[in-house]
């Protein structure tokens, strides 16, 4: 089955229902995220070596344009997971790479910090306006890493997180260990402890995307977890990170609204909710 075979079923069966409830109730589509891992659509962009499909940016931008056009929610946490699988694919080792191709991993960014802004006590939810993240705010990160032996602590306020408490893992940057400059690149587990997401999450992004604010107070990760070496960041993000992103940005953008005639879109049922329930905000999911 070729993937955008594999897409036209999820979108049938699965997106269009999903689509009004994360626009009305503002529900993560999760029912189509999961069918979108099964479907091999989650491990599109993975190497063939590791059981995922070995395509890449043209058929990420193809699947985040038709997906766009039923369901916007879905579509933005696809672009967040691909851009994170570009890094991941790069950078990553063995074990993750077949978990995502497997479609058992859904990844996000979580890149963008305000401008002199990092994770200070008595901190609550983000207030200040949402919107995309600007260049400065992925560049040059705030955030604190510091190494203990194998164990690196993470300490950061990360915002504009797409599917946040509903990844498996962030693509996380901080300020290198090391390196006099530049940004390091890490592999952060959403199960990680105290690493949470505020009960009420920004404004951010299309209703139903689960954007907003990441907090690590700090979290703790294995020194392994870094993707790339210590300082190098800043290039993965120019070079792999910032492409990804525009082009699956602006294919997002094409979207036409969602036709809720039955005749020529799925069945858009309220009462239907094949996704399950969410998870509660302040929780995240375990990979």
């Amino acid at each position: 089955m070729s993937y955008r075979t594999a897409l036209s079923e999820v979108l049938t069966g699965l997106a269009g229902p999903v689509a009004e409830a994360a626009a009305v109730r503002g529900r993560f589509p999760r029912g189509a995220v999961t069918a979108l891992g099964r479907a091999g659509l989650l491990g599109l962009t993975v190497s063939t070596e590791f059981g995922g499909g070995g395509r890449g940016l043209s058929e990420a931008v193809d699947v985040v344009a038709r997906t766009a056009r039923v369901c916007p929610a879905t579509a933005a946490v696809l672009q967040s997971h691909y851009t994170a699988v570009a890094v991941i694919e790069a950078h990553g080792g063995p074990w993750l790479r077949a978990e995502i191709g497997a479609g058992r991993h859904l990844a996000s960014l979580a890149l963008a910090e305000s401008e002199g802004e990092g994770m200070r006590e008595g901190d609550g939810a983000d207030s200040r306006p949402h919107g995309p993240a600007t260049d400065s705010q992925l560049l040059v990160p705030h955030s604190v890493a510091t190494r203990s032996g194998e164990v690196v602590a993470l300490r950061a306020r990360k915002q504009r997180v797409v599917a946040a408490g509903e990844a498996d893992l962030y693509v996380w940057s901080s300020r290198p260990l090391t390196a006099p400059d530049g940004l390091t690149l890490w592999a952060v587990p959403a199960h990680a402890p105290d690493l949470f997401v505020p009960a009420r999450p920004g404004a951010a992004g299309p209703r139903g995307s689960a954007t907003s604010t990441v907090f690590a107070d700090p979290v703790l990760v294995p020194a392994e977890a870094m993707l790339g070496a210590d300082g190098a960041g800043l290039d993965v993000v120019l070079r792999t990170v910032m492409p990804w992103l525009l082009e699956l940005r602006a294919a997002a953008e094409t979207r036409r609204p969602p036709v809720l005639d039955p005749a020529i879109d799925p069945v858009l049922d309220p009462a239907r909710d094949p996704g399950g329930t969410r998870r509660p905000a302040g929780s995240l999911a375990a990979s």
